[in-house]
């Protein structure tokens, strides 16, 4: 009664190998559920690549993550007083993200912490101001105590094909880097496209890039990634019939199918859509219709079609529908399942 993952290692393994020799200074970004394959295989397949260091989201993944990696520990979420687990942060092998001058002051107490100062980038999530990174520095030249690794730049990601371009913003933000005077030319960026590091890389010299990755590293070559659900059982139907928690009549003949994958796995749930474009609101609004059906298009696929949810999914396990005409599967065969590998935990991943 699994929900598993299958991964092609040899082939995914030489798309990691291509991204790594296509990107020096290449820092893989290792947070959440380790983009469905798990933070510590991600871990040691980074170990296997030779890098030097690797980023986390927070840092109740730093044990996890350094078990499997000796090198450098970078924390994305910005460094807090009140939320430090001193036992696990304050060594050599951790880097500290820092947005805020009294985060900063507070470090400055503990000789030695490795620290990144982050500039406000047109996210709006975390980091200084350009007049904030001014006075950072010049606290940092002041005071002392930390171990200054550059400036991160976290930028929001842009629409594939949109024609839109981060290298006004960024030349903006290196502009503010280079006015504030920062010592280390070490420049930590996110959501960058090869062309627009090219760019920069051009443009400043001196300055050594460090592309921060995640989506693109692990999942770069969705073709080596697979996830197959079991069919626990098979039903025959009539129209009229009754069935699930909410005693619903089947619409018409056909097969009930019962397989693994629910809730608990992350079936069903949707992240919310960034999507504006009138094609993005009208697939909304026939989302919405079906739905009130009844019918909803689940990420299941039987005969090289995408299925119906005969009802919601259960925690463990949803029901398809199949209508007369179209071959049931055998219990203790595999389905396709289209996943959001961010949102979405197998039961097992199998290297084949």
């Amino acid at each position: 009664m699994a929900l598993t993952l299958y991964v092609d290692a040899p082939r995914w393994h030489a798309h990691l190998e291509g991204v790594r020799d296509t990107h020096p200074g290449l820092v893989p970004v290792i947070k959440g559920n380790g983009y469905g394959l798990g933070v510590a295989r991600l871990a040691a397949a980074s170990s296997a690549l030779g890098l030097d260091t690797i980023a986390v989201g927070t840092y109740r993944e730093i044990p996890v993550a350094a078990a499997e990696f000796a090198g450098t520990v970078m924390v994305l979420t910005p460094w807090r007083p009140s939320e430090d687990p001193e036992h696990v942060v304050h060594g050599d092998h951790v880097v500290h993200t820092v947005g805020r001058l009294e985060d900063l002051e507070a470090l400055c107490a503990r000789p030695g912490t490795r620290v990144v100062l982050e500039r406000l980038t047109s996210m709006r999530r975390h980091g200084f101001s350009a007049a904030g990174l001014r006075q950072a520095v010049a606290l940092w030249a002041e005071r002392g105590g930390v171990r200054l690794e550059g400036v991160a730049l976290h930028l929001p990601m842009l629409a594939a094909g949109s024609g839109q371009s981060h290298m006004p913003e960024v030349e903006r933000l290196m502009t503010d880097v280079v006015a504030a005077g920062v010592p280390v030319k070490q420049v930590w960026v996110s959501h960058l496209s090869d062309s627009e590091l090219a760019t920069l890389a051009t443009r400043y010299l001196d300055f050594e890039l460090r592309p921060r990755m995640g989506t693109g590293l692990w999942l770069g070559d969705r073709g080596a990634l697979a996830v197959r659900a079991r069919v626990l059982d098979v039903h025959a139907v009539e129209r009229g019939d009754v069935f699930g928690y909410r005693g619903r009549a089947v619409p018409s003949r056909g097969h009930l199918l019962v397989v693994s994958g629910g809730t608990a796995h992350g079936i069903g749930l949707e992240a919310p859509t960034g999507g504006s474009r009138l094609r993005d609101r009208a697939l909304r609004v026939a989302r919405g219709g079906l739905d009130a059906a009844g019918f909803v298009r689940s990420p299941f696929s039987v005969g090289g079609k995408p299925r119906l949810f005969a009802e919601p999914p259960h925690m463990q396990a949803s029901m398809l529908f199949l209508p007369r005409g179209v071959r049931p599967p055998a219990i203790g065969d595999e389905v396709d399942v289209r996943v959001r590998f961010t949102t979405t935990d197998v039961d097992e991943t199998v290297l084949v």
